[in-house]
């Protein structure tokens, strides 16, 4: 375990700060870690029958690339992830859920950043309408689990979040 001297805050954006934090370690060695505040997002997996899953297609900047992925967002101040996840389907997908179940909360890269991620499984899907952000470009599809599950092995699907909420609900 290592003790922290100092935190600052070295860029404040819209949506994550980058903290540089000065620790020691037991040994008495000093060394600075830089972490990427977050404030925690969603993920859904989103069960339209019982053999058909809702994702998306969308474009990511940092990538270049279109990726496919599971519906997902980040946590506005003081929701609570239940809300934010009916929030980010209905936005993304078009569709709303009577029933989430939350099936996991994990660390998306704990090795600079302490983003926590909530996972949902949405069931008893309704046609809402798409409300998408500003900045965002979405197509939504329909496919069945064993498509999913085999995009993923075939290297289709390369988000991690989709490949860990796919493996958990899906299998």
């Amino acid at each position: 375990m290592k003790k922290v001297i100092e935190q600052k805050i070295e860029f404040q954006g819209r949506r994550i700060a980058l903290r540089r934090d000065r620790v020691v370690d037991g040994s008495g060695r000093e060394t600075t870690i830089e972490v990427v505040v977050h404030p925690g997002a969603v993920s859904i997996v989103a069960i339209l029958s019982s053999d058909e899953v809702v994702l998306i297609n969308q474009y990511r900047h940092t990538t270049g690339e279109v990726l496919v992925e599971i519906p997902a967002g980040t946590l506005e101040k003081n929701e609570d992830p239940i809300d934010a996840a009916l929030r980010e389907l209905e936005e993304e997908t078009g569709y709303s859920a009577k029933r989430l179940v939350l099936r996991a909360t994990y660390y998306t890269t704990p090795g600079f950043s302490n983003e926590l991620m909530y996972l949902y499984e949405a069931r008893e899907l309704t046609l809402a309408k798409q409300r998408l952000d500003d900045d965002e470009t979405i197509e939504v599809f329909v496919t069945s689990r064993d498509q999913a599950l085999r995009m993923i092995r075939e290297g289709h699907i390369r988000d991690a979040k989709t490949i860990v909420g796919l493996l958990t609900v899906l299998r």
